[in-house]
């Protein structure tokens, strides 16, 4: 079944509480309205996605999304409007891809400075047990930077996973406190 999501000034947005639910549960995909962290058992509310999200699941045919006016919005267009208008966007949703085509939980990561929070199996469910964050090849990475940001992760007991897009494929390095 492919659930029906409305573009509204900026934000894709699945109404209809049951195909929410059912889109939240198929991955944790969204936050539910007024409980961004919730249980399977608890995602009954509208659901809204974020830009990654929502590209990702109406490439996967998951969604439908109907612009303002009522028409329907393609991925690519979709793809356009959220991810091509800016280039970080375009690494971020490649990592992001290439996460959850793995069978990841991927949730963003701001509040540990990182991309993404990667689960194994959700919030609710487990903790996550990654941080991502995407750096661009072309570019030099700060070494403290990196250090500054592997203390934070070993911190709250995450393991730093730098991911870099090169070629088509993504690599990704993890980073681990060890004691010689």
């Amino acid at each position: 079944m492919k659930a029906r999501a409305r573009l509204i000034g900026g934000r894709v947005i699945i109404e209809d509480v049951k195909e929410a639910e059912e889109i939240y549960r198929a991955g944790f995909y969204g936050a539910p309205l007024g409980a961004p962290k919730a249980s399977p058992a608890e995602a009954r509310a509208p659901l809204i996605l974020n830009p990654f999200e929502a590209v990702y699941l109406a490439e996967r045919g998951a969604i439908e999304v109907i612009g303002e006016d009522g028409s329907t919005i393609s991925h690519g267009e979709l793809y356009d409007r959220f991810i091509r208008s800016k280039p970080r966007m375009e690494r971020l949703y490649t990592v992001y891809k290439s996460l959850r085509d793995r069978g990841l939980v991927v949730r963003p990561g701001l509040k540990f400075g990182a991309d993404f929070a990667v689960y194994r199996h959700g919030p609710g469910i487990d903790h996550a047990p990654f941080l991502v964050t995407v750096v661009d090849p072309s570019e030099e990475v700060d070494a403290g930077e990196i250090l500054r940001a592997a203390r934070l992760s070993h911190s709250v007991r995450k393991t730093l996973t730098v991911a870099v897009h090169v070629g088509g494929e993504v690599s990704y390095i993890m980073f681990k406190w060890f004691k010689p």
